[in-house]
């Protein structure tokens, strides 16, 4: 089961406790009947094309040498697509000149739902103070990880016709 969000109900207050609901286990309210589903959280993520490279970021509470898409929460009211081009804006300013979806992805490690888009983009870079530091990478030497935003990499090369050298995480 995923990490519980409450420990008391939100409606009455009661003492959560574990049940079976629809056949799994969940943290639920046997006074109120409030189940704490556990659903996934959908993420929105841009692997952004700029001046024929691709640009990976640092997050400031990253280590040194990892770097990724650009990523977010999807906001009440956007699509995933405005979702991904509105973090780009935010975290380096950059405008979006095209959009297309490369695909959907599980994030299980963070109960996440990854929606990934691949984005050309035009613009003076300028990283939000989320973002420590910012490269551009050549495609074919592009080095996904196997999860999360790795895998959207991965068939975003695939289908470019790129190797595919995959980097382990530690």
């Amino acid at each position: 089961m995923s990490k519980a969000v409450y420990q008391y109900c939100p409606m009455c207050a009661t003492k959560l406790h574990e049940l079976q609901h629809s056949g799994q286990p969940r943290m639920a309210c046997s006074d109120c009947g409030f189940v704490q589903w556990g659903n996934p959280v959908p993420v929105v993520a841009a692997l952004v094309e700029y001046e024929g490279k691709v640009l990976l970021a640092r997050n400031v509470a990253w280590p040194a040498h990892f770097y990724a898409l650009i990523t977010g929460f999807l906001e009440r009211n956007e699509t995933p697509e405005q979702g991904a081009i509105r973090e780009l804006k935010e975290e380096t300013n950059l405008d979006a000149v095209e959009s297309s979806l490369i695909g959907v992805y599980p994030f299980p490690m963070k109960n996440e739902v990854i929606i990934c888009y691949h984005i050309k983009a035009v613009g003076q870079v300028s990283l939000s103070e989320e973002l420590a530091d910012y490269k551009l990478v050549e495609p074919a030497e592009l080095r996904p990880w196997r999860m999360g935003t790795g895998l959207a990499m991965a068939d975003w090369l695939s289908v470019r016709q790129l190797p595919v050298n995959w980097i382990e995480l530690k």
